[in-house]
């Protein structure tokens, strides 16, 4: 989503609120005036707020405030995924080595301070044994138990049978040390 802002002789307000590159605000004009002092400095004026009473400019070099708002943007998506959800899908009748890698697996997720969603996809007639995936996921939340808690109690949605376990918080320091003595 590309975001256009009015530069310079784009901006169609009559009063503005200047504000320099200094982020100190200089005060009300007319926006020739504030053209006028942007150009005195070779620098751009960019409209930043154009709901606000008066309308809202910046004293700034164009390229560099488009940079500023990449990296602000860029910042803000990484602190959202680092608190993901992730999925580990199970059957009811798993063989062990299986269950134990996707256990470990979960593990490393809830380390790396992730909510992991455990869930038992019943195929066919296996929802007839319905006990063997409650037993499952009790198991896999007995192994888990030193890594994260387990939110709910398990729920049945149609053929998947899930819970949700949340990370500790000294899980994190704990894969810190271990990648740190390996």
């Amino acid at each position: 989503m590309k975001k256009y802002y009015k530069i310079n002789q784009y901006i169609d307000a009559v009063e503005v609120r200047v504000i320099d590159a200094q982020e100190k605000q200089i005060g009300v004009m007319t926006r020739d005036e504030a053209i006028f002092k942007a150009r005195q400095q070779k620098m751009d004026l960019v409209l930043v707020a154009d709901k606000a009473k008066p309308p809202v400019v910046k004293i700034i070099n164009f390229a560099k405030f488009k940079y500023q708002q990449q990296q602000d943007i860029k910042k803000s998506k990484k602190q959202t995924k680092a608190t993901g959800q992730k999925e580990i899908r199970f059957t009811p009748f798993i063989a062990q080595k299986d269950f134990e890698t996707r256990l470990k697996r979960s593990q490393e997720f809830l380390e790396d301070g992730h909510k992991v969603k455990l869930t038992v996809k019943f195929t066919g007639r296996q929802i007839t044994r319905k006990e063997f995936g409650f037993e499952l996921l009790k198991k896999a939340a007995n192994n888990l138990v030193e890594f994260g808690t387990q939110s709910s109690e398990p729920k049945l949605q149609g053929k998947l049978l899930w819970i949700i376990i949340t990370p500790l918080k000294n899980s994190q320091k704990l894969r810190t040390l271990r990648s740190s003595s390996s």
